[in-house]
């Protein structure tokens, strides 16, 4: 029976980071003039209600992970650092004029790439950039990507001497034969160094991602990683489906056989076991691939009904605008989203001609805004309803009965005016949000977009 329902539902689908997806954006309704109102707009309503979010792209490695899906460039020269940073603050200074007063930043997360390639110093003088003209909120998050191979303990100091609670390392796998295969090879004891540094420095929440669903990676590779990093006893831990999309990101995810990969039954039987021992050691699922100690604010927003999604992930707080800074970032007014140029020299380009460096959007209708609100319940309650007259759409009766299947393969129980996911039916919340993507089923994919649900 299990294997026949992984069968049946391993097809292609979104992670829903955003609703519509960014290959469902209708770029033919947007342009730069749209994306300044919008956030011209949103910033009126809500920079002293709740302040902002900022996302700084940090795209540089040292090294190629194959098994990464990131807008990144590789490189060992480090005279980029500063050319980039001195961009993202031209770009800051171009958003720092819609602003009618100060900016109130709320949350602020470096990611990339590789956030640690760039020397602690960079950092801070990046930091304090974006502060010289804007303040921190009295409940800020600030929070960080660090790769355990090269985040000192000088990083660690820096980042934390400028506000900075939240690290997440990247870990994906200990096994050195599937660390050779995606071209990661990292001890423990890096990851141990690192972790240890930023508990005995103050971080309160600290973060591992691991993946499963790797190219050689067995059952007792995972039960190992995992139990490795109970030892580090981290606040969160990420355990990610590993997303295999080579059409999209060309050589960098073939640097192994498809033959190597774990498929269907056999990689669903890593997670189930993988969040077995998550459960076992203290660790609550609170959102697809996240899960987190009684102890952190993770879990706290999620019981208490404020957990967020976005395209940094998940957050225990919202903010209605988020600014993308560099290469590839994406922003969101909440009815407006906007990409920056994804190549490098087109970014640089735009700056330098004093221009902001977008390259697409999406200005979202009505029905957007509705789905997309059920979407993201779904995704961080594992529950939504439309007893509100504001949440009902046209189609929802169709989707109610797109569901049906869902509810008798026991992975969703309805209510009186909604939907709950089933702890069977956490594994397959993308599934069941695929159902309300209404954009998704008018124009169903010729070519490979997404990868696999399972």
């Amino acid at each position: 029976m299990i294997n026949s329902i992984i069968q049946k539902y391993n097809v292609p689908g979104p992670r829903y980071t955003s609703y519509p997806t960014v290959p469902y954006w209708d770029e033919n309704k947007f342009d730069l003039a749209t994306w300044k109102d919008c956030l011209a707009n949103s910033i009126k309503e809500s920079n002293h209600s709740e302040g902002i979010s900022i996302y700084i792209h940090l795209p540089f490695c040292e090294s190629l992970c194959t098994f990464c899906g990131c807008n990144k460039r590789i490189t060992k020269r480090h005279d980029v650092e500063e050319v980039y940073i001195e961009a993202v603050l031209k770009e800051w200074e171009m958003y720092l004029t819609m602003f009618p007063e100060i900016p109130i930043i709320k949350e602020l997360h470096l990611g990339g790439g590789t956030p640690t390639f760039f020397r602690p110093e960079n950092l801070e003088m990046l930091v304090k950039g974006i502060f010289k003209e804007a303040i921190k909120s009295a409940d800020f998050e600030y929070s960080f990507e660090g790769h355990p191979n090269n985040t000192t303990k000088a990083h660690l100091q820096t980042l934390y001497d400028v506000g900075f609670r939240r690290v997440s390392f990247g870990v994906q796998e200990y096994n050195p034969i599937v660390q050779k295969a995606i071209h990661r090879i990292q001890p423990f004891q890096n990851v141990a160094n690192v972790t240890l540094w930023a508990r005995e420095i103050g971080y309160t929440s600290i973060s591992h991602d691991l993946i499963f669903g790797l190219p050689f990676q067995t059952l007792e590779h995972v039960r190992d990683t995992i139990e490795k990093t109970k030892s580090l006893n981290p606040d969160r831990i990420s355990f990610y489906s590993y997303a295999h999309v080579p059409w999209i990101k060309g050589n960098g995810q073939r640097g192994f056989d498809e033959a190597n990969l774990p498929k269907d039954e056999e990689k669903r039987i890593l997670y189930e076991e993988g969040k077995l021992l998550l459960a076992e050691n203290g660790y609550y699922e609170i959102g697809m691939d996240h899960f987190a100690l009684k102890s952190d604010s993770m879990y706290d927003a999620f019981v208490n009904g404020m957990l967020h999604r976005n395209f940094m992930g998940y957050s225990a707080s919202k903010t209605k605008v988020m600014i993308g800074l560099g290469v590839s970032a994406i922003g969101d007014t909440w009815d407006c989203f906007s990409q920056n140029e994804k190549k490098l020299e087109d970014y640089y380009d735009a700056i330098e001609l004093g221009q902001l460096p977008i390259c697409r959007g999406h200005l979202l209708t009505k029905e957007d805004l509705i789905l997309r609100k059920h979407i993201l319940n779904l995704m961080c309650r594992f529950e939504t309803s439309w007893e509100s007259e504001k949440d009902h759409f046209p189609q929802l009766n169709e989707v109610l009965i797109s569901l049906a299947e869902m509810e008798h393969d026991g992975l969703l129980n309805f209510t009186a005016n909604g939907i709950t996911v089933t702890e069977e039916g956490k594994a397959f919340v993308r599934n069941i949000c695929m159902a309300f993507d209404l954009r998704l089923k008018r124009n169903a994919p010729t070519t490979k977009l997404f990868s696999m649900t399972v």
